[in-house]
């Protein structure tokens, strides 16, 4: 496992990095994107052929808006690759004797999608959560209670790995077991956990019920990702009230882990900046947005090794602050976290899920039509924290549907999607038909 690093540079800050000037900052991201682009192209079968069809010559990269001439890359891009190149996909940047890890997704979208991780990748991803834990107030002998899930998820190895770079006490709880949860907590001593909002949030209700005091443990921090929430003030401010604690956003993908965390000024949540390059644009038009607009995040890894994006379109609405903050750290923050989806992906307690994965099941399952509507309303939300808890699908029922078509279903979509899908049959012909784009999720 990861030893505890000989830093950090001061008693706030992890690595210098986080105080270079915007200057140094831009300086440094051009010349390291000189060498990745490099890198990419030579390695990488999909970018090779992405940057040949748009006539795009690393050697000749000058300046950030040079990256313009490449397409974006998306998760559709990213499957293609796997179709291509099974199993880890013409991405990929290395031979797979140098990887060293493969993380997954949770499979919503059709199935688990593979990313690779050399050893160097697992330093700097360990290395970044340090960096972030440690602006968040963790620091050496303390005790870290781990409750994000260590079953394929990416987040629980990474926040483990982080944690005990810093020199911190690692307590891996995963997610579930909630009595014993709040138990631990007490017994030992903890001061920081690390899950979903949502998870916290039913940790807090449960504290309750057992008549357990949760703001008087030893919890101080309660480090939240995997789903909006730590960003919005409702959910923020009643999180840190029913734990006694300061809540912090910390957001990633599992294509780019980490992106932007909160620092203990909560602010928003900080750019690493000598990892990624960001770009923030229009999700109509694509033209770049300029500090205080909203617009999609838009990432080019800097140091990447195994599995190296370039212009990968998070689909996720931010705005962006360039000035520096009173910590004296440099790197722009999120103002608000992640504002919103430029699709309509939903998050389930912590899972992902597209319309198309319900699509997928829906249109395979005897006994239905090809309409379907996906449906978030009242009643499928947490009525104090407003998270989904599950969602509503109607779908029609085809001739030779058996009685009990709607169990089914919704069994069939809880096995396949882990989540909870109420499930309304119609009759045939109820849903509206469209020759264009149909809208499967509405908001009612």
């Amino acid at each position: 496992m990861n030893q505890p690093s000989q830093r950090p540079f001061s008693d706030t800050i992890w690595d210098e990095a986080e105080t270079w000037s915007r200057d140094r900052i831009e300086a440094f991201q051009l010349a390291a994107l000189k060498r990745q682009l490099a890198s990419v192209g030579r390695n990488s079968r999909h970018y090779a052929r992405v940057f040949k069809e748009s006539g795009f010559e690393p050697g000749d990269f000058r300046s950030f808006g040079d990256l313009s001439a490449l397409p974006l890359t998306r998760k559709a891009d990213y499957l293609a690759g796997l179709a291509e190149a099974p199993p880890f996909g013409s991405l990929a940047a290395i031979d797979l004797k140098d990887a060293a890890r493969v993380h997954f997704s949770s499979g919503t979208t059709s199935r688990p999608t593979p990313v690779l991780w050399t050893s160097a990748d697992l330093a700097r991803w360990a290395d970044l959560y340090a960096r972030f834990f440690y602006a968040q107030g963790l620091r050496r002998g303390d005790v870290f209670q781990c409750m994000f899930n260590y079953a394929w998820f990416v987040g629980g190895l990474g926040a483990t790995s982080g944690a005990e770079r810093i020199g911190a006490l690692v307590i891996p709880g995963s997610s579930g077991d909630t009595k014993r949860q709040i138990e631990t907590i007490f017994e030992y001593g903890t001061k920081a956990v690390v899950g979903t909002p949502s998870f916290m949030a039913h940790l807090a209700e449960t504290a309750e019920a057992m008549g357990v005091d949760l703001p008087s443990s030893t919890v101080s921090m309660v480090c939240v990702g995997g789903e909006p929430g730590a960003s919005i003030p409702g959910t923020r401010e009643r999180i840190e009230r029913q734990w006694g604690a300061r809540m912090f956003d910390c957001y990633g993908a599992l294509e780019c882990q980490p992106i932007a965390w909160d620092s203990a000024l909560q602010l928003g949540p900080q750019l690493a900046e000598d990892y990624i390059h960001t770009e923030i644009l229009d999700p109509d038009t694509l033209a770049p947005v300029g500090d205080g607009e909203r617009g999609v995040l838009v990432l080019t890894h800097l140091d990447k090794q195994a599995c190296p994006l370039v212009r990968w379109w998070t689909g996720d609405v931010v705005v962006r602050d360039s000035r520096p903050t009173p910590d004296g750290r440099t790197h722009a923050r999120l103002v608000g976290g992640v504002l919103g989806r430029a699709d309509d992906m939903l998050i389930i307690r912590g899972v992902n899920l597209f319309p198309t994965a319900v699509e997928d099941i829906v249109r395979a399952f005897p006994g239905t039509t090809n309409e379907y509507v996906l449906v978030v309303d009242d009643s499928v939300k947490d009525p104090k924290t407003g998270f989904l808890t599950g969602v509503r699908l109607r779908v029609e029922r085809a001739d030779d549907a058996p009685a009990d078509l709607g169990e089914q279903l919704a069994a069939r979509l809880r096995d396949v999607l882990k989540v909870r899908v109420h499930v309304e049959v119609l009759a045939a012909g109820t849903l509206p038909r469209t020759v264009h784009k149909a809208k499967r999720v509405i908001r009612e």
